[in-house]
């Protein structure tokens, strides 16, 4: 959410307003759908990656104000915790040789930032959950010093009126709680966007939505939180958990949590927005002094505010974006998903992926979300964050028998996921090498059975093996990752294990 926003207080009468202003928005929205007023296709595509400031002993380091100082660039700024940064690259068109391009242009600014953070004895690291995370790290004073997250904290924290509880059962069980929203922090992402028409947008979300478990399953790089070996992607039980209004007896009514995969499958972005003013009360009732009908009865380009602060606050794994670009509206899919790292190749092969296969399935005569209940599609995007490379995933059968079948999700991606994605990428225009390096990538994944999570994970295995303990070991498994990610090769070439001696006693 990067709405400029001030600390401070709302009373009842705000409240009224914004909800007030929330409506005219979302007529507003419905009269530029209904005029045709959206950007027409340009095929535009655009990358944020969440990352970790982290010492050389591979625990957290608390200082992204200055990190972000020496850095000195608008691409990067801060985010919900002191070890947080984000790095936001341009907008592209995609075709041609775009994923070198991205690969590049991250080399560089990752580079730059990271030799910045060396002058603070710091350095950055991409992965989903950072393992060497403590409880003591993740408290309401390590959140960055910034209004908007001191005042969504203490609207989420008002809002569910106790302690948030924690309760991942995973490979082992973590049980906790916390008195703000700071263990979000700890899910670091890569977010890729996908402008798109309106004609085009149902299809695209919905595409999205059902191949998010593959996605995830193939990404995993989370599967520790505070020594505890969770799910092989322990960011989306996490970043429900505490970000989660809901008291207990508000999840037992069936209330929906902030955090939401969702419930059905679309016809219209106009869908999506409905349903955040009708289930989700505002957290940050700000109000502008732009009246979006009247800017709209003048011809004008809405900003529509209030909306998109509010839909800020709804956490959706594959959100609807309205922005305005050279003052015309578009619409845009961000697409949550996904854990940042290994390393970015691996980053740029999961987009490439993505951008692929959400192409060819949305374009698909027989559209797979005409054949997939939706919730098998959230059932999926369970077992993925569960097992990960390993994950057992239901999906649409071949041939004219219809149902869906158990699969191995390393088997869909292989066999039907990845030549729709070579198909989708051909008529996004991208050359044919571009395509081929980073799809292989996926491939590789798939046939060795290897990702983050599972490398993280055997190597913190290896680690005990020789003798460390649990902290110990954690630490020498970021240090070796942080080693690795550096080096540049994607995550399946990686030898598992430590490099470095293990000093005991």
């Amino acid at each position: 959410m990067g709405e400029k926003v001030v600390a401070g207080s709302f009373d009842l009468s705000d409240r009224h307003r914004y909800r007030d202003k929330l409506r005219q928005c979302l007529t507003g929205l419905e009269r530029l759908l209904e005029e045709k007023r959206f950007d027409r296709p340009k095929n535009l595509m655009g990358l944020e990656i969440e990352l970790n400031l982290v010492g050389a002993d591979g625990l957290p380091r608390m200082m992204n104000a200055q990190v972000l100082e020496r850095i000195a660039s608008r691409d990067f700024q801060t985010e919900l915790a002191m070890f947080n940064l984000e790095v936001n690259i341009a907008p592209h068109r995609l075709g041609g040789l775009v994923f070198d391009r991205l690969s590049e242009e991250l080399r560089t600014s990752l580079a730059y930032a990271d030799r910045k953070a060396g002058e603070l004895d710091a350095g950055i690291v991409m992965i989903g959950i950072l393992p060497t995370l403590g409880r003591d790290d993740l408290v309401s004073s390590n959140l960055s010093d910034v209004d908007r997250y001191t005042l969504l904290n203490d609207q989420i924290v008002a809002a569910r009126g106790e302690d948030f509880a924690l309760d991942i059962d995973g490979v082992e069980r973590l049980v906790c709680t916390s008195k703000s929203i700071a263990p979000e922090a700890a899910c670091t992402s890569v977010q890729l966007h996908l402008q798109v028409t309106p004609d085009r947008f149902a299809g695209v979300w919905n595409a999205a939505q059902a191949v998010a478990a593959a996605q995830v399953a193939v990404g995993a790089n989370a599967p520790f939180l505070f020594g505890h070996e969770l799910w092989r992607e322990s960011r989306p039980p996490l970043f429900q958990q505490s970000t989660d209004t809901r008291p207990p007896e508000l999840q037992a009514q069936g209330v929906r949590p902030r955090t939401w995969f969702g419930e059905r499958w679309i016809s219209s972005a106009y869908d999506l927005f409905e349903e955040n003013l009708r289930f989700f009360p505002a957290l940050l009732p700000i109000c502008d002094e732009e009246d979006p009908l009247q800017a709209l009865d003048q011809g004008g380009t809405p900003k529509l505010g209030e909306l998109v602060l509010h839909n800020g606050t709804v956490y959706r794994w594959n959100r609807p974006v309205y922005g305005i670009a050279d003052g015309v509206p578009h619409l845009r899919v961000e697409n949550r998903v996904l854990p940042a790292g290994p390393t970015i190749t691996d980053v740029i092969a999961n987009a490439a992926f993505y951008y692929g296969v959400v192409r060819a399935l949305a374009e698909e005569s027989r559209p797979v979300w005409t054949r997939l209940p939706f919730e098998v599609a959230a059932a999926n995007f369970d077992e993925a964050c569960r097992h990960g490379i390993d994950a057992r995933l239901r999906w649409p059968r071949r041939g004219r028998y219809g149902g869906v079948v158990e699969v191995d999700a390393v088997s869909l991606v292989r066999d039907e996921l990845l030549p729709l994605a070579e198909a989708g990428l051909d008529a996004w225009g991208v050359e044919r090498a571009d395509r081929d390096f980073y799809l292989r990538v996926i491939e590789e994944r798939c046939r060795r059975r290897v990702n983050g999570a599972s490398w993280q994970a055997e190597t913190f295995h290896r680690a005990l093996e020789k003798g460390l303990d649990r902290d110990a070991a954690l630490a020498a498994t970021t240090r070796r990752y942080c080693e690795l990610m550096h080096v540049g090769e994607p995550v399946h070439t990686w030898p598992v294990g430590l490099s470095e001696p293990v000093l005991l006693g």
